[in-house]
This record gives C-alpha cells, sequence and structure tokens, in this order.
C-alpha cells in the first residue's frame, strides 16, 4: 500500500512535465498554423469582387452572367538552380503557392493572367533546370477546369532584346500556348497578348514577326468595330470579331519617364520615385509605346516589370495600370489585381497579400511569449532578490 502511494507521487512530476510539453507543441504548432495557412484565408476572405455596370443595353439579369472576372498577377520570379538558395525557395514558393490557391478556392475567378517573368532564370537555364522550374510552377499555379490561366512572356523567361533566341521563345510557348499577337476574347471581351521584350523596333526577325501579327491582329479589331453600314473594302474579307474595345496585357509599361507620379503604399520607394527609367529596359520606347496605341486604341493597359504600382494616363485617356510583384522576395506587400469586366466596361480592386513583416512580428511575439512561459513553468521569474536568496538557501541546506 505505502509502496504503490509513493510510486503515485513520484509520477506526478513525470506526468506534469508531459502535460507541460504538450501544452507548449500545440502553442508552437497553433503558431505556425496560423502564420504559414490559416492567415491567407483571413487576408484574402476580405478582398470582394469590384461592381460594373454592364451598360445601359444590358439588364440586371445578362449583368451578372456576362461580367467576366479576372485576378490579374506578374512577376512571380520562381528562382532556379544558379541564383536561388533552397530556403529561399522553399520560403517564397510556398508564401506564392498558398496565396494563389487560397484566392482560387475563395474568389472562383473565371480566367486568371501572369504578367511575365514567370521565372527568374529562364533567360539562361538549360533544359533539364527549365523542366525543373516549369514542374514546381505547374505545382504552386494549379487550377481547375473552371478557371483558365494566361501567362505573358517577361524578359526573365526569355531574356532581354538582344539575349532572346528563337529556342528561348519556342520554349516558352510550348509550355504555355503563348503567342505575341494573340487575341483571346471571352465573353465578347478581347484581350490582346503582347510580347513586349520583341517591341525593340530593331527589325530583328522575332521582332518582324511579332509586329506583323500585332498588325494583322490590329486590322481585325479596327474592321470589326466599324458600324455594319460602313462601307470599306478592305474590311470586307475580314472576320469580325466582338466589337468591344481591347485590353493589351504585356510585361514592359509603355513609355514614362519614372514612378515620380505614382502613388500608394505599394508603389515605388521614395528614393526611387525619381529615378529616369531607361526606354527598351524599364519601359517601352516611346516609338514602340505609340505604335500600341495607334493600333489597338485599348480602353485598358495592364503591365509588370517594375515590381511596384502605378497608374498612369495615355493620350490623357487610357488608362495603364503596372501590376506590382506577387513575390515576397520582391516586396514587404505582394498584391493582385481583381477585375470585373464587360464588353463596354471594367472595375477594378487591389487584393493585399499578408504583410510579411507582420508574419514576422508575429513569430517574434509568439517567440517571447513562449519564453516567458518556459521560465515561469520553473519558477525562474520571481525577483532577483529572491531568486538569489533561494539559491543561497538551497546551498546552505546541502
Amino acid at each position: 500500500m505505502l509502496s504503490s502511494s509513493s510510486s503515485t507521487v513520484k509520477s506526478l512530476p513525470l506526468k506534469k512535465r508531459l502535460c507541460f510539453l504538450l501544452k507548449l507543441v500545440c502553442f508552437v504548432s497553433s503558431v505556425l498554423i496560423f502564420c504559414e495557412f490559416l492567415i491567407y484565408y483571413v487576408v484574402i476572405f476580405q478582398c470582394r469582387w469590384p461592381e460594373v455596370k454592364g451598360g445601359a443595353h444590358m439588364d440586371k439579369k445578362e449583368t451578372s452572367t456576362s461580367v467576366l472576372k479576372a485576378i490579374i498577377l506578374a512577376d512571380t520570379h520562381l528562382l532556379g538552380e544558379i541564383k536561388g538558395h533552397w530556403l529561399d525557395k522553399l520560403r517564397r514558393e510556398w508564401q506564392m503557392e498558398r496565396s494563389f490557391q487560397t484566392a482560387l478556392w475563395l474568389l472562383q475567378p473565371d480566367i486568371v493572367f501572369i504578367l511575365g517573368d514567370v521565372f527568374d532564370e529562364g533567360k539562361w537555364s538549360s533544359p533539364q533546370a527549365w523542366a525543373d522550374d516549369v514542374r514546381r510552377f505547374r505545382k504552386m499555379f494549379k487550377y481547375p477546369v473552371s478557371t483558365e490561366l494566361v501567362v505573358i512572356v517577361g524578359n526573365h523567361d526569355i531574356g532581354f532584346h538582344y539575349e532572346m533566341t528563337t529556342y528561348k521563345v519556342n520554349r516558352f510557348e510550348k509550355v504555355f500556348n503563348f503567342t505575341s499577337g494573340k487575341l483571346i476574347t471571352r465573353k465578347g471581351i478581347n484581350f490582346v497578348i503582347v510580347n513586349s521584350v520583341a517591341m525593340e523596333g530593331d527589325g530583328c526577325a522575332l521582332c518582324r514577326t511579332s509586329e506583323a501579327k500585332l498588325v494583322a491582329l490590329s486590322h481585325k479589331l479596327n474592321c470589326s468595330q466599324q458600324k455594319p453600314n460602313h462601307s470599306n473594302k478592305r474590311c470586307s474579307d475580314v472576320e469580325k470579331l466582338p466589337a468591344s474595345e481591347p485590353i493589351l496585357l504585356q510585361h514592359y509599361p509603355l513609355y514614362r519617364r519614372s514612378d515620380a507620379e505614382c502613388s500608394g503604399e505599394d508603389s515605388a520607394p521614395p528614393e526611387e520615385k525619381n529615378i529616369p527609367f531607361k526606354e527598351k529596359y524599364d519601359v517601352l520606347s516611346q516609338e514602340a509605346s505609340q505604335k500600341l496605341i495607334w493600333w489597338f486604341h485599348p480602353r485598358l493597359i495592364l503591365s509588370g516589370h517594375t515590381h511596384s504600382a502605378c497608374e498612369v494616363l495615355h493620350a490623357g485617356k487610357i488608362p495603364e495600370i503596372s501590376v506590382p510583384s506577387f513575390s515576397w522576395r520582391n516586396r514587404n506587400n505582394p498584391s493582385f489585381i481583381m477585375g470585373s469586366i464587360t464588353p463596354t466596361d471594367f472595375s477594378l480592386q487591389k487584393c493585399f497579400l499578408p504583410y510579411e513583416s507582420r508574419v514576422f512580428t508575429t513569430y517574434c511575439a509568439a517567440g517571447a511569449l513562449l519564453v516567458i512561459l518556459i521560465l515561469a513553468h520553473f519558477q525562474l521569474l520571481t525577483p532577483p532578490f529572491y531568486f538569489a536568496q533561494r539559491l543561497i538557501s538551497k546551498h546552505k541546506a546541502v
């Protein structure tokens, strides 16, 4: 009887230690699950599709079905084998995958556009490295059959103009079914896909081919927008497209001097805003920009490349939205654009992703609390005088 009671007393400290250890494991697990999984649902759940007017000719029933819900993001820059550290890859790709998959699940878009620089090292990656990058991209950005994914080429995917080769362009086109001068029409809305890297204007073979396709597409769109009673022999044999003014999708922004006029919390930092942009490197040349406006008279232009947000007006009436980078490697506050689009109108809304600084602060606060809990458990949080007195008394007792 006495032996059983003494063994029970001895087992109590062990049970307490195990119970405390279990509590610590639950606490740490909860913090990890929130910061690495649940936080994306909490943040993206707050994003709402913007409302758009369908036009005077559309009634309420038609409006709900004819609005195209589009997500636009840019510059994912999946790290390659040369410059990408494995830990950096693991962290950034997990963040982008969770953000993208959560956005698809909560927002259920009809179509997603990625505006170039999908990869960071596509301009020089070997066939094996390219295949590995593509495999990881398909895992991260997988999508259901109800959603369409359209990927535009960027300079990091095929190289800047003088690094661009037919092999690199064909490699990208084969994977993403990308063609410069391609028209995508959904719900009566025309999207024009542009390889802005090929808009150098120096007459290179790839540039000539790309521009020829854009000119032919421009002719089709212009003929389609003419009134039925308008007689034009040049348009008599042209296949008619929806009369909706097109939306341009490309990687490079159209020409602007700098980001000095850009505003917002995700615009360029103040020290970078007044740095002049270099034509054909940071932005398209003035000539190429003017060509695209003349050819298509777009109602909206969407671009990436700068990693920062900006909104400018071209010719006083054509808005261009520069979409910031989707990667935390480039920004503390990545975001994407949510667009509600009809053949006659559009409305855009930005959806911010979790701030990395806030996630880091959460981890620091949780770590500090964890240390306090451990110290309190071992009764090491008593005032220094009493703690020293206890140590002296124990020493005397010995």
